[in-house]
Order: C-alpha cells, then structure tokens, then sequence
C-alpha cells in the first residue's frame, strides 16, 4: 500500500498555500510536480558536474556522460526495452512523435498512402502526421470515450503505412487496448507507434510485452523536468532512419566533400543536450521505481474510483468520458458554467484544475463542447483532496445560482 503522506513529503511544493488556503493540485495530466530527489539531482549537476557529454576527457566531461548514459540505462530498464540503444533523448513526447513522422514515415510513403490514429488524440499525435503528404484516417470513439475496435481495425488497409495511438487519453483518461491495436496492425505489417505521455506515470509499461515498435513519453509527465522526454524504438527501425536534425554529436567525422553520422542513438541527439533534464529524468524513474508502480496503480485507481462516485454526486455536473477502462485523469461540465469559470472560482479555494480543450480539439467536437473542466491525479493525491474538490464545486454552483 502506497504511503501517501510520506510521499508527499518527498514534494516541496505540496507545502504551498495558494491565497492562504493549502495547495490542492489536480492538474497532474499537463505536469506533474517534481520530488527533492529530482531537485536535487539538477542543482548537484550544476554545483558539482557541470560540463558537456561525449566531449572531453576531463573528469567533468566524464563525469557528465557518465551521469547522461546511466540515465538512458535507466529509461531503458523502465519501459523494459532490449538495449539502451532503442532509447533516444528528446525534448519531449513531442518532439519524440515528429522525430518518427519525418525520420521514419515520410521516407516509407508513396502517393495515397495512410497514417491512421484514433479520435481520442492529443494534437501532437494529430499535426505531424497531417505535415506528411499521407492521407490521415481516424478510428471512431463511442459516446463513452472508448475505441470502435472493430471499426479500428477494418481502416487498416493495404494503404496503411502507419498507426500512431494514444496509450492513455489526457482529455478523457481512456486507456487503450493497445497490445490488441499492435497485434491487428502488425498482422498487416504495419509498424505502430504509442503515445505514452500519460501512461507511464500510472501504470508499468512492459514495451516487449505490448510489442509497439515506437513509445514515446515525456520526463514533466512522470515527476521529471520540462524539455525532456525519451523516444524508444525498436533497434533495427531507428538503425535504418536517416537524422532528423543535424550538428554536432550526432556525426563520427565531418569534411566539406562528406559527412560519416554517429550510430545510434546519438545519430538523433543533435547538440548539446539538456543534460541536467536527462539527469533529472534518470532520478525521477529512480523515484517512481522505487514507490512502486504496482502501488501507484492500485492508489490512483483507488482515486479514480473515489473520484467518480464524489463528482457524480455533484448537482448538475456531467463527467466526459466513461470508458470501460481509465487512468489519471476525469473530465466534466457543470450545466450553465463555463469550465473557465470553473476553474477560476476553484482557484479562489487554492484548487488548481485543468480547463479548455486540453489540446484535444477533436475529442471536444466529438461530444459537442467547446471545452471541459479537467481533474487529474497523482501518486501524492488524497480522498480528502477529492472533498474539497466537490466541496468547490458544490460552492460554483451555489454563485451561479445565486
């Protein structure tokens, strides 16, 4: 069983008042925040370890990648990939999806062929597919939020180059079958890339065992820094793509007649990379390892559960999204209340909430809105927290009532 006050002790900011009330902070699915390890881990690096990797022979320099490579060592073993090699160091789940669409896709496509992904996806797994001179297929949600799996499957053609799928929705908290989704694809032959952005902080992800040949997920997500994020590819795939960006580190010799690209992963890590985010990275896996993501899922499970029975019981508040199977994250409306409105009135009782259409467009006009109220969750949330979120709710309804 998780330990939940002592978890959030590990989180300084939990120790935040907001307007003289305590911190209730439910907008984990756009960050999480970050424990003292992670913390520390990045002021060390610039105290005592501050220089660049793959550059020098100097002890900081060593020292430095030393640090940067036991981190790619470390993401590797978390999402249980077969070598170090498969995990590329990127700004993010972002960069991670386009790095694949150019590198990858756009030199397999020819006229007419076919990117699919599902109705449920956040943009950065809609636009880079539709900057690819590929005609982009979308797989019908129900009126639940789940996927037409049937449906899914018959728009995998002889056209399908690719599919890209989102693991968990950040809009609805959907979780996808998405070994199911790799194995349709596969017996077709067509290579499957999984968004993983707000998966990995809620359950253990076993890439072997799901069989994806791309996952991609970002360090601000699982209780790690901004501007990192980790791409995993299966070996052979990543050895056969061409750079994505070029410049140094990602060469093994340069002459103005030819240039000789270094193997992967550094083929694809261009520059100077944001080593303090990777170090960073590395401790925060190091910290979600060891509270235990068997124990992480049982606890938010138990949120989500507690969650949607507390909200239901709000007068006039409808919950977006009752898919058979979710994680991390519920989104509602009140009748008659702007969900900004909603957020604005809950930041008056130090309860910080998502609102908007949480970069998920398509899913809004799928169920007819322009925008929802967001509450998602983390290792360090509480029932009591989920009190006071209806407790707020309840005051909203009571000042447009009024």
């Amino acid at each position: 069983m998780t330990d939940v006050g002592r978890l959030r002790a590990d989180f300084p900011i939990l120790r935040t008042e907001v307007r003289g009330k305590p911190l209730v902070y439910l907008d984990n699915a756009a960050t999480t925040q970050k424990p003292k390890i992670v913390i520390d881990a990045i002021g060390r690096y610039y105290e005592e370890q501050n220089s660049n990797v793959h550059r020098g022979v100097h002890h900081l320099s060593e020292l430095a990648t030393k640090l940067y490579e036991d981190a790619r060592v470390r993401t590797a073993r978390f999402l249980n990939a077969a070598d170090p090699r498969e995990i590329v160091f990127v700004r993010g789940a972002t960069e991670a999806i386009n790095l694949v669409a150019q590198s990858f896709v756009r030199p397999r496509l020819r006229s007419e062929d076919e990117v699919l992904v599902t109705h449920m996806e956040h943009h950065s797994n809609i636009v880079p597919w539709q900057l690819l001179p590929a005609v982009l297929r979308v797989a019908p949600i129900d009126d639940a939020g789940d996927l037409v799996l049937e449906k899914f499957e018959e728009m995998i053609s002889e056209r399908t180059r690719f599919v890209a799928v989102t693991h968990v929705s950040n809009a609805l908290g959907t979780v996808n079958p998405v070994k199911r989704i790799v194995e349709m694809a596969h017996a077709r032959g067509v290579p499957v890339l999984v968004d993983g952005a707000q998966a990995v902080p809620h359950m253990p992800v076993d890439v072997r065992d799901l069989g994806c040949d791309f996952y991609v997920f970002s360090g601000h997500k699982i209780y790690g820094p901004t501007g990192v994020g980790a791409l995993y590819a299966r070996l052979p795939l990543l050895e056969s793509m061409p750079p994505y960006q070029s410049g140094g580190d990602m060469i093994l010799s340069v002459s103005f007649e030819k240039t000789i690209f270094n193997h992967v992963p550094h083929r694809f890590e261009a520059g100077t990379p944001n080593i303090e985010g990777v170090i960073g990275l590395g401790a925060a896996i190091d910290y979600v390892r060891g509270a235990g993501l068997d124990a992480i899922a049982a606890h938010e499970r138990d949120l989500m559960d507690y969650a949607t029975g507390v909200l239901s019981r709000v007068k006039s508040l409808r919950i977006v999204g009752t898919a058979r199977e979710k994680a991390g994250a519920i989104s509602f409306v009140l009748d008659g209340v702007h969900p900004h409105d909603v957020g604005t009135i809950l930041d008056r009782e130090g309860i910080a909430i998502r609102t908007g259409h949480h970069c998920a467009q398509p899913v809004m006009e799928r169920f007819g809105l322009a925008a929802t109220a967001r509450a998602s969750f983390a290792l360090y949330n509480t029932r009591e927290e989920i009190d006071a979120l209806a407790a707020g709710l309840r005051r909203v309804v009571e000042v447009f009532r009024a």
